[in-house]
């Protein structure tokens, strides 16, 4: 992980889902960059110990237990937020879950749930930060999925939810983009975060899988997923917006089919 020393000093970032998987090393990062962040989630015990691993960032790190698809809870972190700490500066909304099943196999329920989180959670937490970030001119990045730009078997519910995530994404680019906000997805492949790393760990058909269908030869790590989240949130993309970035090792760059030649 190639860190930039002092590139967000100043800052001040809420990340969701922030002390887990891709949300870790989003957070971990961004506090070797100097910024002040804001971790949320819903677990207390993986926050607790992700805030003894990270003892050294001191007052830098400010970690809460959110539930995204809380309105309310939502708004009232935000608030304490900026009241704490000043202003906000930028949104890394990345909290996520998943679940399988084709349409006709997915409870209320479970729709309810995955888009609650993935979706909901996206607008909850954008709309609450919003008016901080047009005073602060800060950004927004929203941690979308290839699985927003394409379907997957059995995946309903995590595809219409990630595709809701990325046409969000343009939409709040258009209209706060002459407020000042700029407003960005990264796009993932599979990623080998807690959650994928087990079954990788156990099955080789998938992992061998993975290998073959990527042109990069293996699925990515949470670290190369932040460093492009955290390419999208810096002036180096100060003129970027509305873009949802694939990070996905040239997976979907791909159709798949055989070589003819």
């Amino acid at each position: 992980m190639q860190i930039t020393p002092g590139r967000f000093d100043g800052t001040v970032a809420l990340v969701t889902g922030g002390v887990s998987g891709i949300g870790a090393s989003v957070t971990t990062r961004l506090l070797a960059e100097g910024a002040t962040v804001v971790a949320v989630d819903v677990a207390e015990a993986t926050i607790a110990s992700f805030r003894g691993e990270h003892q050294d960032a001191g007052d830098r790190l400010d970690t809460r237990v959110l539930d995204v698809t809380d309105a309310d809870a939502v708004n009232r972190t935000i608030a304490e937020v900026v009241e704490a700490h000043g202003k906000l500066d930028l949104l890394v909304a990345n909290a996520g879950v998943g679940a399988a099943g084709a349409v006709a196999d997915v409870d209320d329920a479970t729709w309810r749930f995955v888009l609650g989180v993935d979706l909901d959670g996206v607008f909850h937490v954008a709309r609450a930060a919003l008016p901080h970030l047009v005073a602060s001119k800060g950004s927004i990045v929203n941690t979308a999925s290839i699985s927003g730009m394409g379907g997957d078997s059995a995946m309903a519910a995590y595809n219409a939810a990630k595709g809701a995530v990325i046409n969000l994404t343009r939409s709040m680019a258009v209209d706060y983009g002459h407020r000042g906000v700029r407003v960005n997805a990264v796009a993932p492949g599979p990623v080998a975060t807690p959650l994928l790393r087990p079954i990788l760990d156990a099955n080789a058909v998938v992992r061998d899988t993975y290998a073959e269908r990527i042109p990069l030869g293996r699925v990515g790590e949470p670290d190369e997923i932040a460093a492009a989240i955290l390419f999208l949130a810096s002036p180096d993309a100060a003129y970027v917006s509305g873009v949802t970035l694939p990070v996905d090792g040239g997976l979907t760059a791909w159709t798949a089919q055989p070589a003819l030649y």
